[in-house]
């Protein structure tokens, strides 16, 4: 799932990355960061899983961070530790910049999908989410 690296345009986030802890455990930094929208685009809620995910839609605007200075090693860390049924897409921005997400473009059963709250994930799951995260990135790490 590997971005082109010769287009130097940042990782838009909106779900799990968002949250600094999050990054830390995975990268071992929270990387330069600056509010970014994204219209067409909706974060969803994904069944059975705590962590969302970032589908079209012509009349939505998706909110997040975009994280700019990522490292080559930080960028395959984050590209292996994205689930199989994200790919990375190149989006346009409101404020007519880009920047690189993590997509899930060919699933349109999700289309229905309640609208992913970052507070109640922080509310009920962020500290069992962190340490998921620990143990996948101990895991990885081990294995390279």
């Amino acid at each position: 799932m590997a971005r082109v690296s010769a287009d130097p345009a940042p990782l838009f986030v909106y779900g799990s990355l968002l949250v600094p802890d999050v990054l830390r455990v995975l990268i071992d930094r929270d990387p330069t960061r600056e509010h970014a929208q994204a219209h067409g685009w909706r974060v969803i809620t994904l069944p059975e899983r705590v962590y969302p995910a970032l589908i079209p839609e012509p009349q939505a605007t998706a909110a997040g961070h975009l994280l700019t200075g990522l490292t080559p090693t930080e960028w395959e860390t984050l590209d292996a530790f994205e689930a199989d049924i994200y790919t990375l897409d190149r989006l346009a921005l409101t404020d007519g910049g880009h920047g690189w997400a993590y997509t899930c473009t060919d699933s349109p059963e999700l289309a229905d999908q309640a609208t992913w709250s970052p507070d109640g994930f922080a509310r009920e799951h962020l500290t069992a989410y962190v340490e998921r995260c620990t143990a996948w990135r101990t895991r990885y790490e081990q294995a390279r």
